[in-house]
């Protein structure tokens, strides 16, 4: 890839926040990062994939080829399996996850 103008957009915090508010990761905590990490050691796959998969979280097989380059070539279906595991083993502790938990506490 060629940078054309490196200076053509910048971005203030703001913009950034105001973006990652959107998406799956406003969940994430130093802890969710680093068992999710952990959890996908023995995974073949970029650190640049990994992050991915940890930010984006995706929920179908077509998502995960989607992220990981040749996939196709390099996963088979038992490793996408796997990766989809280990996305819902290590789910964010977001609002639904509390709700879900007051939810448990309240039947018991």
């Amino acid at each position: 890839m060629e940078v054309k103008d490196a200076n053509s957009a910048l971005l203030s915090n703001y913009e950034t926040l105001k973006y990652i508010s959107k998406t799956p990761c406003r969940h994430q905590s130093p802890e969710i990062v680093r068992e999710f990490l952990t959890a996908m050691k023995s995974h073949k796959l970029t650190k640049a994939e990994k992050f991915q998969l940890l930010n984006h979280r995706p929920m179908t097989a077509v998502e995960i080829q989607l992220m990981v380059e040749e996939s196709e070539e390099r996963l088979t279906e038992q490793q996408i399996e796997a990766l989809l595991h280990i996305r819902h083993e290590h789910p964010f502790a977001g609002p639904e996850a509390e709700q879900k938990k007051n939810i448990n506490t309240t039947w018991q």
